[in-house]
């Protein structure tokens, strides 16, 4: 489907500068071409929408994490690994790395999440870079990623049961062609043989506040 409104998270974004428990229109240093609607406050900004909506809801697409930092740094700085091409953006939270295979001249994007939060996350931040993604809501992890022609994966191994789903994912990608990217700042999940550090980053904090002690962060793609 084509890329939604922003219209969910209207009632979240902050308007002014002393709003601490909002979203606000940030460049990232380490990828200066983006911009986010981002939380200065995420833990303030989830207990405003379970407020709203109910408990169980993490605003992950409220952070730039690290992992996605250094995809979309790396697919900014080669282009030719999207030019052209269908792309998806899997677990795409905040659009970050979708925004960047947009601008990298990649054919067709699209943003997959299973929180309609994150979709609205990715449309109000696809219109503030002026891109056009589709998105996709829904688990695609049981799948190949259908006829894209490039498979992107940030910061998606945080969690082991996760990260096993995802390396399966990643696996009958790229059996079937596609080219898969990753891009982990080392939580721990990541198989250690099958994928291939591409380029390291030296950062120092990039990302959330919970990625204030990184220091590298790596992108990756299969071995063979």
């Amino acid at each position: 489907m084509p890329t939604p409104t922003g219209a969910l998270l209207t009632p979240f974004v902050a308007f002014r500068a002393d709003e601490f428990d909002g979203l606000h229109l940030a460049h990232l240093p380490f990828v200066p071409e983006i911009r986010l609607h981002l939380a200065d406050d995420a833990i303030l900004l989830r207990a405003r929408l379970e407020a709203r909506v109910g408990p169980g809801l993490t605003p992950f697409w409220a952070n730039a994490w690290a992992g996605g930092q250094a995809l979309a740094r790396y697919v900014l700085d080669h282009p030719q690994v999207v030019a052209g091409r269908r792309v998806i953006d899997v677990a795409s939270g905040s659009g970050l790395v979708a925004i960047a295979a947009a601008k990298a001249g990649a054919a067709e994007v699209t943003a997959n999440d299973i929180d309609p939060y994150a979709l609205a996350a990715v449309a109000m931040n696809a219109t503030a870079n002026a891109v056009t993604l589709a998105v996709n809501e829904g688990d695609l992890l049981d799948g190949d990623g259908g006829p894209a022609d490039v498979i992107l994966a940030g910061d998606a191994f945080y969690d082991p049961e996760l990260a096993a789903r995802m390396l399966g994912f990643l696996h009958r990608a790229a059996d079937r062609g596609a080219r898969v990217l990753v891009g982990d700042p080392g939580r721990g999940h990541l198989p250690d043989r099958w994928l291939k550090v591409l380029t390291s980053y030296q950062v120092r904090g990039l990302g959330a506040a919970e990625d204030a002690e990184i220091t590298e962060v790596s992108v990756l793609g299969p071995t063979g």
